[in-house]
């Protein structure tokens, strides 16, 4: 199940015990990012094993729009990890809402 701009700011804010992967590029992150590890899509598959114990815990996956952290979400799941979520609408949305 993906998640909302909103639910990630209430689990951001609550310090939740998830996973949080920015999968954009270097210049996208370096104007604003929300935090997490920082693993550009193209990279992803290279640096998937520094994650293999945390196929059962939940993953956040976001980009700019969503659509590369939907892409990064298929792939991970395929990988065999059990609770990814994608960002829906990405950092365009958090920045709509004025998150």
């Amino acid at each position: 199940m993906d998640i909302q701009v909103e639910e990630l700011k209430d689990k951001l804010d609550a310090k939740d015990d998830f996973i949080l992967i920015d999968v954009r590029e270097d210049y996208e992150r370096a104007e604003f990012h929300v935090g997490g590890d920082h693993i550009p899509l193209g990279t992803l598959p290279a640096n998937l094993e520094d994650y293999e114990d945390a196929k059962e815990k939940e993953i956040v996956v976001y980009c700019r729009s969503g659509n590369r952290s939907g892409q990064a979400k298929a792939f991970m799941e395929q990988m065999g990890f059990k609770n990814v979520r994608n960002l829906v609408g990405g950092m365009l949305e958090w920045n709509r809402k004025g998150l």
